[in-house]
């Protein structure tokens, strides 16, 4: 049963090692990428948000942030609330290149998911959703 688990995380590690090479082509690490597609679906976040959603510490995150600050693809913004703190966003100029990530992201699902039917990527969709589910009760019990 606990094999299961194993093949979850190796399919993980597969298809980011796979994602990786196809957006270096695009300038872009894995980090990098990360955090942009965080912003993208959560813009505004504080530095310390995204670090811990993205399981990182906050001086990781910050270098990769002043990466993608020096490249015109993140801003930080302060935040009206507490001045100590910084939001993030994605500039304008990241829009083409997220388009770009869009697109091989695209790719990669159709390549990876070829030959599952609807019903099998609606189970396997359920699925993934009641193992995140029991672990976040887990979670809640111990916290």
């Amino acid at each position: 049963m606990k094999d299961i688990l194993w093949e979850i995380g190796e399919t993980a590690h597969t298809l980011r090692r796979y994602y990786d090479r196809r957006v270096s082509a695009h300038g872009v690490t894995r980090s990098q990428w990360r955090v942009l597609a965080r912003l993208e679906r959560a813009p505004g976040l504080k530095q310390v948000e995204l670090a811990d959603l993205l399981d990182i510490e906050p001086i990781t995150l910050s270098r990769i942030v002043d990466r993608l600050a020096a490249a015109g693809l993140v801003e930080r913004v302060r935040d009206p609330d507490d001045r100590r703190a910084w939001r993030l966003e994605l500039t304008s100029a990241a829009a083409p290149l997220m388009a770009e990530l869009h697109e091989v992201a695209d790719e990669v699902a159709a390549m990876a998911l070829s030959g599952l039917g609807k019903t099998e990527l609606e189970t396997m969709r359920d699925t993934l959703a009641a193992i995140r589910a029991n672990v976040a009760e887990e979670e809640g019990k111990s916290a």
